[in-house]
């Protein structure tokens, strides 16, 4: 206990006894069953005491879950530091696109972790109200951005539920495929089509993902 103490002492330590005890609730759910794994059984495993599992998690169902608090931090970000002239398309996309990048950091987990919530209805039941976290952060900063404009708040609920829906499918679907390095990009591009189904903005739309997609195809043929 001694060791994790120190290593729990600095923001790297923290992070490596939070990635041991993330990896040990993984392998005990696999292996043992989710209604047959305890608290006491993920710290034991992850060589650390009860306590020290209740500073970085509330209860197991944390432990298993991806990331959401980080996942919402980055994407509060993105709104935040945006220019207020940004389209909505662009700044969503680019929102969007940061919990790929969370979930690509670790893609063997991230696979784990969406096969248990499919497979745990507990797991499953949290992971949906998760969702609706993500709907309502977007809303409300398409809200703000929005305000004085012509039907403001209904293209802030449109849009958000829209790009919402559209990156569960995209990203979903890359882990449903074991997440593949070489499937990132095609991901990516799939939860970007939503940008021509959004509401407002067509034109300014079509043109920067046009400009987008011709600045992705030179850097591919140039090897960058």
């Amino acid at each position: 206990m001694t060791g994790a103490t120190r290593r729990g002492r600095s923001p790297e330590g923290r992070a490596e006894v939070r990635r041991e005890l993330v990896a040990a609730a993984v392998r005990l759910f696999g292996t043992r069953g989710y209604e047959d794994t305890t608290v006491d059984d993920i710290a034991a495993a992850a060589g650390v005491g009860r306590r020290t599992f209740f500073r970085y998690f509330r209860s197991k169902e944390d432990a298993v879950s991806p990331d959401h608090e980080a996942a919402l931090a980055r994407i509060a970000e993105v709104f935040e530091a945006a220019h207020p002239d940004e389209p909505a398309a662009s700044l969503v996309l680019r929102a969007g696109e940061t919990v790929f990048d969370l979930y690509a950091e670790d893609p063997a987990l991230s696979v784990q972790r969406f096969a248990l919530t499919h497979e745990v209805p507990v797991l499953r039941d949290r992971e949906s109200a998760r969702v609706d976290h993500y709907r309502r952060l977007f809303t409300r900063h398409l809200r703000s951005r929005f305000t004085g404009e012509p039907d403001g708040e209904l293209r802030a609920a449109v849009i958000g539920a829209s790009v919402v829906a559209a990156h569960n499918l995209a990203l979903r679907a890359w882990l449903a495929d074991g997440a593949p390095a070489t499937g990132l990009p095609a991901a990516k591009e799939r939860f970007r089509r939503v940008a021509t189904m959004l509401p407002g903005e067509p034109t300014e739309r079509a043109g920067l993902h046009a400009v987008a997609k011709r600045l992705e195809d030179a850097v591919e043929r140039l090897g960058l």
